[in-house]
């Protein structure tokens, strides 16, 4: 029987209700499906900093490291300095674990989630790879005559061709796994961002490695409009930091918003986070009203990347069954109660286990 170690950080807000819900799931297809994982639950998020003037501690990250996967709830919460907590917990990981692809899965369940007419979930089913730890998030940054009226803000954006091409070969991968229209797009700006140069060519000499896999190529902006009146267009697109950051919150938008959207943040062959993409939502902490689908499908992420891809796949076919037959109403905060959603979704997963 395989066994795998995993860490556990509930986090913020919403954090360890939605987690609570992802982890009764993991508990039921470890049950089901043969194998076992070990949680390993850590307090860090910013009720334990408030109380301990802790934030990630090096011998709980060295403990970390040695795991197979992590799950974060959430992080974010107003009552500290914006960005302390979330470059203290999520930025350490993914910058000091190299978790250089944020994958994000785009894919519709049922057309009554989608706010675009006429779309069906054949027409939304991409992957966007994100590269994760370069470009405008490499934190080189600083301020020149701060607070005063001539004062000047930087931010530099930092593109290596290692950080670039590993981002991209990822993504011609993907295409061939993913074996649907074997497309790769990359998405950039450099007619206007003259670095992004790098990002075209890095592009063109891996394609050539990849004849059986198309290509396409879109400007950021073009590629917001595309997104939105032609989803179909998409199987795999590669792109920056940034950029990956803004048209992945689109993306969640078209599959039913960010109730329902995971992501991986990847290194692959290492231990690697896997996480919902919405927020912590302190207004809504403790009413037990948040939907924890997102997390749900983060435990599909990683129970894909763990190996135990037959698991993986069932809890996300729980969901989307759910989903289609709309015994789910749907995602948004409180359309169902936090429990409630996730003994829908063991339920449901537990009805598969005579089929295994």
């Amino acid at each position: 029987m395989s066994e795998y170690d995993i860490a556990v950080i509930a986090g913020d807000g919403i954090g360890p209700e939605v987690t609570h819900e992802a982890m009764r799931v993991l508990e039921a297809a470890q049950e089901i499906f043969g194998f076992r994982v070990k949680r390993n639950e850590f307090p860090f998020g910013t009720e334990h900093y408030l109380e301990t003037e802790e934030i990630f501690p090096e011998t709980a990250f060295e403990e970390v490291k040695g795991m197979d996967a992590i799950f974060l709830g959430a992080i974010g919460d107003p009552r500290v300095p914006v960005g302390l907590i979330e470059y203290g917990i999520i930025a350490k990981m993914r910058f000091e674990l190299d978790l250089f692809v944020n994958l994000r899965p785009i894919k519709l369940y049922d057309e009554r989630l989608c706010p675009l007419k006429d779309k069906r979930p054949e027409d939304i089913d991409m992957v966007i790879v994100r590269e994760n730890t370069e470009g405008a998030y490499a934190g080189m940054h600083g301020f020149c005559h701060k607070g005063q009226h001539h004062e000047v803000a930087t931010q530099t954006m930092i593109y290596s061709r290692v950080g670039v091409e590993r981002a991209v070969r990822y993504a011609f991968e993907m295409a061939r796994q993913r074996n649907k229209r074997k497309q790769v797009t990359l998405i950039d700006k450099a007619n206007a961002v003259r670095a992004h140069d790098i990002w075209t060519r890095t592009f063109a000499e891996v394609a050539a490695e990849y004849p059986d896999v198309k290509t396409d190529h879109a400007y950021v902006d073009a590629a917001c409009m595309w997104m939105i009146k032609n989803p179909e267009w998409f199987d795999v697109a590669v792109t920056t930091n940034l950029f990956g950051d803004i048209v992945t919150d689109l993306g969640a938008m078209l599959q039913g918003g960010m109730g329902i959207a995971a992501s991986g943040n990847i290194h692959p062959g290492k231990v690697s986070l896997f996480e919902p993409i919405h927020g912590s939502a302190p207004k809504h902490a403790g009413k037990q009203i948040a939907s924890p689908v997102a997390a749900i499908m983060a435990v599909s992420m990683l129970l894909d990347y763990l190996g135990e891809k037959e698991a993986g796949r069932k809890v996300e076919e729980a969901v989307a069954d759910l989903l289609r037959t709309q015994r789910l109403k749907g995602v948004q905060t409180g359309q169902h109660p936090t429990g409630e959603v996730g003994d829908m979704v063991v339920e449901e997963l537990k009805s598969t286990a005579a089929h295994v």
